[in-house]
């Protein structure tokens, strides 16, 4: 099994009970992107809650499958490969015999999770992007359903559920209602579920992030990543019931949807309804992290798995792409003073902006502000909500003199708040008149002073410094309006 502190790339082959896929990351990094990702639908619950055993038509294309992802991770140099089975082979007679076949014929190691261990690896990968998620996060796979509250890295009460979409297909005879008295039957069992009322109720699964798809379709939500995608309670509620009533021929003419993900999709809807009503959320989170990214989490060393998802990305960035790397954290203690009541959420953003506020500098000058933009609004952030990410991308726009007519910023500012907006506004002009002063430079800035006094905009420079033998270009008169002053200083000291 995968062992910690380990710094060559991690691989997690899944045997799902519909699709066997391998997962190959990249074990320096806090955020999990996969250097490698590739499933086989082998369907080996196809059948089982019937038969009570695997469906024998997928057993020897699972097994050819799984020797092709184990000699791939070899050629990899995936010295350590977790080989990790689900529902099916758990629930299945002889799943345990399946998984035998594998040790033997291909000597590896073959864990069969049980539903607790498959449950919180769900919620670790919740973890993995969103430290102090909370709620209840709810899995749904070809074979079964896991249901776990959690509260940071506290676990409460979980279930694991014979709702996989493969086997309530079955059971159900695909009849909506005698779905529904299923998905009842087991969900009036779940007392605790309660314990999410009023809290996020976390999605995790390819058949729910289908169906965030057709939300944002339905929506004409302006940006189509799908990680913290959220509906509010009658939203989601509204499009559960919309689709779980649909034919395959409405749902067809839906773009963006995998044609084979379409039979599924009336049940998932239907029991994702099912469970908004019991729960009764804040709010719905779309995420694509689950067992496979919660099990990266797991192996990650303390000090890594520590970090902040969001920071680590950007330090990365600036690290690879920045020309003087070290300037971010500068330009986050020098606007410090224009900030002072600013929340630990602002301060979360202001610091994630200057870390990127020179990854760009080597885009085509003509459109530059608009692919820091789009680039910002599609980064693998991870635990980031779409407004969040507006945020950034809008300061690295400003910082860049982006013409806010683009049509870009248009469709972004819809994701903002006015007074987001105006924030964003305000630090990418900062960052705007940081880089102009310095050329983006370490070690100038600290020479200087900016700072609020009354209704001025007060920026000191030593006198002496032929540095500062300069006139500020408009960004300076721009930024003191964007603070409320009346008017911008300048002033020259021999001694600061």
């Amino acid at each position: 099994m995968l062992q910690k502190h380990i710094s060559k790339p991690v691989g997690i082959l899944d045997i799902g009970s519909n699709s066997i896929r391998l997962c190959v990351y990249d074990a320096s990094t806090r955020v999990p992107i996969p250097l490698f990702n590739e499933k086989e639908v082998c369907s080996l619950a196809l059948g089982l809650e019937h038969s009570g055993k695997l469906n024998p038509d997928g057993i020897e294309p699972a097994l050819n499958t799984i020797g092709r992802f184990i000699s791939l991770s070899k050629a990899m140099d995936v010295k350590r490969l977790d080989i990790l089975a689900t529902a099916a082979a758990r629930d299945a007679s002889d799943g345990e015999a399946f998984a035998q076949t594998i040790r033997d014929r291909f000597d590896v190691p073959v864990k069969i999770l049980s539903g607790k261990e498959e449950a919180h690896l769900s919620a670790k990968g919740v973890l993995c992007g969103a430290p102090d998620a909370h709620g209840i996060v709810c899995d749904l796979g070809g074979g079964s359903l896991e249901l776990v509250s959690i509260d940071g890295s506290d676990f409460g009460p979980h279930a694991t559920l014979p709702l996989g979409l493969l086997r309530l297909a079955e059971a159900s005879g695909d009849d909506r209602a005698k779905a529904c008295q299923i998905i009842d039957q087991h969900l009036d069992k779940l007392e605790w579920l309660t314990l999410g009322q009023g809290k996020p109720l976390h999605a995790v699964g390819g058949a729910w992030r289908s169906l965030a798809r057709i939300a944002i379709s339905f929506t004409k939500h302006p940006l189509t990543v799908l990680d913290n995608f959220t509906l509010d309670v009658s939203e989601a509620l509204d499009i559960t019931h919309l689709v779980s009533t649909q034919s395959r021929r409405s749902l067809e003419k839906i773009p963006g949807v995998s044609r084979k993900r379409l039979l599924g999709l009336p049940l998932a809807a239907l029991l994702l309804e099912r469970i908004i009503e019991r729960v009764i959320p804040s709010r719905l989170v779309f995420s694509i992290y689950g067992m496979r990214e919660g099990r990266f989490y797991e192996c990650l060393p303390p000090a890594l798995r520590s970090q902040d998802p969001l920071l680590s990305v950007c330090r990365r960035l600036a690290a690879t792409n920045s020309r003087f790397p070290e300037h971010g954290e500068e330009l986050m203690t020098w606007m410090e003073p224009l900030f002072p009541t600013e929340t630990a959420h602002d301060r979360r953003l202001r610091q994630a902006a200057c870390l990127l506020s020179d990854a760009f500098w080597n885009e085509h000058p003509d459109y530059r502000a608009e692919q820091a933009l789009l680039r910002v609004l599609r980064l693998p952030f991870t635990g980031t909500s779409h407004s969040e990410r507006a945020a950034i991308a809008v300061t690295v726009f400003t910082r860049y003199q982006g013409n806010e007519e683009n049509q870009a910023f248009i469709d972004t500012v819809p994701l903002l708040d006015a007074v987001s907006l105006e924030r964003s506004r305000q630090t990418g002009t900062v960052l705007r008149l940081a880089h102009t002063l310095t050329g983006g430079a370490p070690n100038i800035l600290n020479r200087t002073h900016l700072l609020l006094d009354g209704d001025s905009l007060v920026l000191t420079v030593p006198a002496a410094d032929p540095a500062w033998k300069f006139d500020p270009d408009r960004s300076f008169e721009r930024l003191a309006r964007l603070m409320g002053c009346l008017d911008s200083v300048i002033r020259r000291l021999d001694h600061l």
